[in-house]
């Protein structure tokens, strides 16, 4: 049977860069999303509504997907809220999906707050986690709407017959517009508003995060690991941590972002430095910038997203990933965390996004 690919949050970081990788490999694949994007080859957009069932029932109506792959959230005011939303899109999502009997595999991508706690709670002291953080760490004692997801694939599993992954990437490095957590298209912009302006790049994070280890997520590594576990039987109803590989501190990358930008940094000074304060009076700057080099996002709030931005770099603890589970069933893929931040901006000067 031939593997058809339905990617849920298409216009994401995650899913877009996971639906350029399905194609390249031969897959048909469908992109699901409210806005769905229309600038990947190849692609077949769905454009639809998780929390509309009658939405989903039309959109779908042609579509047995094999292979589901969910890496879309919504953000709301409150967890209890989050938690209604979210988990309510996905049960949404494979419900429609259960009629038609196609589903083998369904993917889900949630992240560190797995272990770090909700954003009301995110990384504070009383929960801080034993690191590197590793799969089976139990659930915190506290509402968070990955367990909320994870219950509903776990749920339609056990309904529907299919097997499941759950993918927890780190800080994704990847190119996307008008994503909600962002942070390397975050730091480009801030060190080009810097660069502009003749501001200094400041940090804005805590000691902890400045002189400690860390990893992040290429969302290329994301991807394949989620085609990885999609299609290996060792992998599969497992639940997984997915980082580049590699580690590094945050003291040695600040300086090499702000020479690769040629702007002037200046590390932690005794107390953290919101980045969202700093930018909150720069959207007309932006539109500025925009305008002078003809680049093609005039909104700031669609490129940057600072309040995300905060929350990795204030964490009290230094973060890093165990990737042991994964080497051992063969999932042997690594990358440079340096060359996924210095890739990026490339693609995002290549893309116009920014100068």
């Amino acid at each position: 049977m031939s593997k058809i690919a339905l990617v849920v949050g298409a216009s994401g970081i995650a899913g877009s860069n996971l639906a350029e990788s399905l194609i390249a490999k031969g897959w048909e694949t469908y992109g699901l999303a409210r806005t769905p994007n229309k600038e990947i080859t190849g692609l077949k957009p769905v454009a639809a509504d998780l929390l509309d069932m009658n939405s989903l029932k039309s959109a779908l109506l042609e579509v047995k997907p094999t292979h589901v792959y969910i890496t879309t959230w919504m953000r709301n005011d409150t967890e209890a809220e989050n938690i209604r939303v979210n988990s309510l899109m996905v049960r949404n999502l494979l419900a429609v999906l259960s009629e038609k009997k196609s589903v083998e595999h369904v993917a889900l991508v949630t992240g560190l707050k797995h272990y770090l706690g909700p954003f009301e709670a995110y990384a504070k002291e009383g929960f801080l986690p034993e690191t590197p953080l590793r799969e089976e760490h139990p659930r915190l004692e506290m509402e968070n709407f990955y367990y909320a997801q994870e219950d509903e694939v776990y749920a339609a599993a056990k309904r529907d017959g299919f097997t499941w992954s759950i993918h927890r990437p780190h800080t994704v490095i990847g190119k996307a517009v008008g994503n909600a957590m962002n942070l390397g298209t975050t730091l480009a912009v801030y060190a080009t508003i810097c660069k502009e302006t003749g501001r200094m790049f400041k940090w804005p994070g805590s000691a902890a995060q400045w002189n400690g280890l860390s990893d992040v997520t290429d969302a290329n590594i994301l991807a394949e690991h989620l085609i990885w576990a999609s299609t290996t039987k060792t992998a599969k109803n497992e639940a997984f941590n997915i980082v580049n590989g590699d580690v590094f501190r945050w003291s040695r990358l600040w300086k090499r972002i702000a020479a690769y930008f040629d702007v002037e940094s200046l590390g932690f000074e005794g107390k953290i430095q919101s980045l969202e304060k700093e930018l909150a009076n720069d959207t007309q700057v932006w539109q500025q910038i925009a305008k002078k080099h003809s680049l093609k996002e005039e909104n700031l709030s669609r490129l940057a997203s600072a309040w995300h931005t905060d929350l990795d770099l204030g964490r009290p603890i230094e973060v890093m990933t165990d990737m042991s589970k994964s080497r051992k069933l063969g999932f042997t893929i690594y990358q440079d965390t340096e060359e996924s931040f210095f890739e990026l901006f490339e693609r995002l000067r290549a893309a116009k996004l920014i100068p």
